[in-house]
């Protein structure tokens, strides 16, 4: 009967803190080549073959405080892009902003902000010390061993004067600093006044940033068509002395977004597009599956249409087959060359001394 009692206990606390999934609303991340990463100074030329349909705009925003009914342009005009480059655990951020009321001349949080939760590998779930599924804990030892560790917070300071960049909220400050992240800023106006703003900016997201810093942190993978976990807010002050105008645009339709990633929107790592691709290219890899015979496995990471594959393992002994296996006599490093056929005509790969055995 305890048991019973128990496992039914755990039931329900299980379904109380999953209740919610993030929302997919088909929010897209662009891809950029790997020769057009955005250079961090502020500018909007590297993103002009950003498109249109990708960009997240005021219009998706609603203001959860209660006390702007609808989005007034002439009040807030938020346009945000998002891209990553493939190899780099990155998200790229431009943010485009007109405010007719830039609230930045205080110290502390009382600042115009671009708040950002992400969760690399939508795990999902609390992510605050506040929102800890067990609240009789330490208050300090859940903060350092939970508050941002498993997905991030940032307040992004719009601007940033005579303050860091952003409060990443959490025991792990070291995320918001090179190499894991980076910004510019790109404004002419003055606090209280209106005008236009430009943020552009990367972060790494985390699957574990802990407070002990990098040593143990494991950034978050990304790949084509990877689904992660990734939520915004602007919080507006329109008044230095006066919270009551303050509007918390929310891109979620959960305000405690903030501290929960489960409430919050997912987003889709796209491939990159087709005009930047080559219609038949030569790509492959490997992997050492039996040390002791070295025995290697290849394996073709081509692109197109192919009728014909030609492997030189670098021994004087080739294959004809996709995917081969292939035992070296003699230790060494070896160049390997794949050469490929297709109707759109032949592609090579080579490799110098990457496959070495011993």
């Amino acid at each position: 009967m305890r048991l019973e009692i128990f496992l039914g206990a755990c039931l329900i606390s299980f379904i109380s803190f999953n209740t919610f999934a993030q929302e997919d609303r088909g929010y897209k991340i662009y891809q950029f080549p790997a020769n057009m990463i955005p250079k961090i100074d502020g500018k909007t030329d590297d993103w002009d073959s950003f498109p249109k349909e990708y960009i997240v705009g005021t219009d998706q925003l609603w203001d959860d405080s209660g006390r702007y009914p609808k989005v007034d342009p002439k009040n807030l005009d938020v346009k945000v892009k998002v891209a990553w480059v493939k190899g780099l655990n990155r998200l790229y951020f431009l943010y485009e902003a007109y405010d007719n009321y830039w609230d930045f001349s205080l110290a502390g949080l009382h600042n115009d902000t671009f708040e950002i939760v992400v969760d690399g590998d939508l795990s999902g779930g609390p992510l605050i010390q506040e929102q800890h599924p067990n609240q009789t804990l330490d208050k300090m030892e859940t903060y350092f061993s939970y508050h941002g560790v498993h997905a991030q917070n940032y307040h992004i300071f719009t601007p940033a004067v005579g303050k860091d960049w952003a409060l990443a909220w959490g025991s792990q400050p070291w995320i918001k600093n090179l190499p894991y992240s980076n910004i510019a800023y790109n404004y002419n106006f003055k606090p209280g006044e209106r005008g236009r703003l430009i943020a552009e900016f990367w972060i790494t997201p985390f699957d574990y940033a802990g407070a002990e810093g990098p040593v143990r942190a494991v950034e978050s993978i990304l790949y084509d068509n990877k689904k992660i976990g990734l939520t915004w807010a602007i919080i507006d002050y329109d008044d230095v002395n006066d919270e009551k105008v303050k509007g918390f645009w929310n891109l979620s339709k959960n305000h405690k977004m903030y501290g929960n990633s489960s409430l919050g929107t997912v987003f889709t790592l796209l491939p990159l597009e087709e005009k930047y691709l080559k219609p038949l290219d030569a790509r492959w890899s490997f992997i050492v599956t039996d040390m002791a015979k070295r025995e290697v496995t290849f394996k073709d990471q081509s692109r197109g249409k192919i009728e014909k594959w030609h492997w030189d393992f670098g021994d004087g002994t080739s294959s004809a087959e996709p995917n081969p296996v292939h035992r070296y006599k003699e230790a060494g490093k070896y160049l390997v060359v794949l050469e490929i056929e297709g109707p759109d005509g032949k592609a090579r790969w080579a490799n110098q001394w990457d496959v070495a055995v011993k």
